[in-house]
């Protein structure tokens, strides 16, 4: 169940990268056990916005606080445990590509715990079983097809029951039934384990079935922002561009050049 008390939280948040501002002044908040989507065009700071909530990256003007915390402030040790709550649905998934489907779902389970053997075996089973893929565990990799693999990483990414998860384009590369298939596990476990989710998508439509609240970025600043059904009914030249995949409109097809196309060729005032 949705609630309204935020868990994520950006407090006029800045970052670049040298001289190019990425983000721009960006306020926001996610509720606890809210499925909330950003989207934006490529480049646009949509990953940024997720490598600042793990701390990997720190706001350079602003806060994000995550249930009440800092991340910036945090120190190396402070980072390990918050990280500890978090899981992470990697684009293409990301698997270790040398290690069977046992031994990615239990990486986790190894790396943050002391559990006995049986115990990692249980809980990774357990995964498995909630991903639909459980009599996968010996296989490889190579073996698996890409929403198989994508399944898979779902399994690690909530091997510790997160109270945070991130999707960075979880969707992307797979076929409609895999990506139904995906989207489906994606609201189910954040309903089940009462997660706060964060997914970055270009896939409009399928995330407007499954999210609570779409967050859109462009220029590095909040566009606009609603409900599915707010978005769906939004009279936002913008929004509207951006959901009916448009080649032209606030977002122009030609860049902006200083000088016309005669211009360029010399044959202005010829």
């Amino acid at each position: 169940m949705v609630q309204n008390d935020s868990f994520i939280e950006f407090n006029r948040v800045s970052f670049g990268y040298g001289d190019r501002l990425i983000l721009q002044d960006i306020s926001l908040k996610i509720g606890r056990g809210q499925l909330v989507a950003i989207m934006g065009g490529s480049g646009s700071g949509k990953t940024t916005l997720l490598r600042l909530i793990s701390g990997q990256i720190r706001a350079q003007q602003g806060q994000v606080l995550v249930d009440g915390r800092d991340v910036g402030r945090m120190n190396q040790r402070e980072l390990y445990q918050h990280r500890r709550r978090m899981g992470m649905l990697f684009q293409f998934g990301a698997l270790f590509t040398d290690l069977p489907v046992f031994d990615n779902v239990a990486f986790p389970i190894r790396e943050h715990t002391s559990l006995s053997p049986e115990m990692v075996r249980d809980l990774v089973l357990m995964k498995l079983h909630a991903v639909g893929l459980r009599g996968t565990e010996a296989l490889m990799p190579a073996e698996l097809s890409g929403g198989m693999s994508r399944r898979v990483a779902l399994a690690r990414a909530i091997a510790l029951d997160p109270q945070i998860m991130l999707y960075d384009e979880p969707f992307t590369g797979l076929d409609p039934i895999s990506l139904a298939t995906i989207a489906l596990l994606i609201k189910k476990l954040s309903d089940a384990l009462g997660t706060s989710a964060v997914m970055v998508t270009h896939d409009v439509h399928k995330s407007l079935e499954i999210v609570d609240y779409v967050y859109f970025i462009a220029g590095g600043k909040i566009a606009a922002a609603g409900t599915p059904d707010e978005v769906r009914a939004s009279h936002s030249p913008w929004v509207h561009q951006f959901i009916h995949g448009e080649a032209d409109g606030p977002v122009h097809f030609a860049y902006p050049a200083t000088q016309s196309l005669a211009g360029s060729f010399g044959l202005e005032g010829a």
